[in-house]
């Protein structure tokens, strides 16, 4: 299992000033952008029509879910994904929460979501923000890149919590409004009784994930520089940002995944002999053509 190593050299937390991301700021801060506008420029807070923190929120949440690059340039992503006559401007479909999902794990500019589904959830099983802040202060002895501040992972922790969950108690605050990706189902609350006192723990599940478009599960295997014409089932299941991991997959979830791909695609083909599990493609398709399949 490839976990991280010296060559991913920056971590990166905070950048949102405590609000996740509200279910029309990426259209709306995309819009901003292909109009020509700076987030440095003083009438940003009148064009976006928030104030001068959210400002700074939208450009980071664009950034974390490869909307626009480090020198908030539109990426062909995000083009593709929210321009007025893109897939879905406005992430009506639920294959786009999963597609963005995917790329915020990916990107790792929000290092936080590439922590919890690539390594940390495999290592607890339940964690609350404590065991997390925990976690990432041993990385930090010994990884290079993070800067450890236990006030900002623990601020993370808490946009985490809310980007991913619904809470009913949430929705009356003006930080609050149901997570952008809660939809998904993949953290799930549970509460814990220590010393008769109740805790809030969390956790991410290998399920099937049976409502994952395959389309969608194919671009993650597609954009992956790593994965060749032959991948392993292991690979596929424990490798850093592999489909299982970003997406929390079980193994039988993967299989019928692939098993799925292979009854609609003539190129992907699942091969099972003597003990070889392996995805195997006739060829690869560019990823954003899988996109195009899924929301043609």
């Amino acid at each position: 299992m490839e976990l991280f190593t010296d060559k991913v050299l920056k971590y990166t937390f905070s950048g949102h000033d405590s609000f996740q991301c509200r279910q029309f700021w990426l259209k709306k801060g995309y819009d901003f952008v292909a109009n020509g506008q700076s987030f440095n420029n003083d009438n940003a807070v009148v064009s976006l029509g928030v104030g001068k923190n959210m400002v700074a929120s939208i450009r980071h949440w664009l950034k974390a879910f490869d909307i626009t690059d480090g020198k908030d340039l539109l990426t062909n992503f995000g083009n593709r994904l929210l321009n007025d006559n893109g897939f879905d401007p406005f992430l009506e479909d639920d294959g786009s929460l999963w597609l963005l999902h995917y790329h915020l794990v990916k990107n790792n500019i929000a290092s936080i979501y590439s922590f919890i589904f690539n390594e940390f959830r495999r290592e607890r099983i339940e964690f609350n923000r404590e065991t997390f802040v925990l976690f990432v202060k041993r990385k930090s002895e010994v990884l290079k890149g993070i800067n450890y501040n236990p006030k900002t992972i623990a601020d993370d922790f808490d946009v985490f919590r809310k980007l991913y969950m619904a809470s009913s108690t949430d929705r009356v605050s003006e930080d609050g409004y149901s997570g952008l990706l809660a939809e998904l189902g993949l953290v799930t609350r549970i509460e814990n009784r220590i010393d008769n006192k109740k805790e809030e723990f969390f956790a991410v599940e290998n399920s099937t994930k049976e409502k994952l478009p395959v389309e969608i599960f194919l671009y993650a295997i597609l954009e992956n520089p790593n994965y060749g014409f032959s991948i392993s089932l292991n690979s596929l299941e424990q490798d850093f940002n592999s489909p299982a991991s970003i997406f929390a997959m079980s193994r039988n979830g993967l299989i019928e995944k692939i098993q799925e791909a292979q009854s609609k695609y003539d190129w992907v083909i699942y091969n099972d002999n003597a003990g070889i599990k392996e995805l195997q493609f006739k060829r690869k398709p560019e990823p954003l053509i899988i996109l195009e399949d899924y929301y043609g």
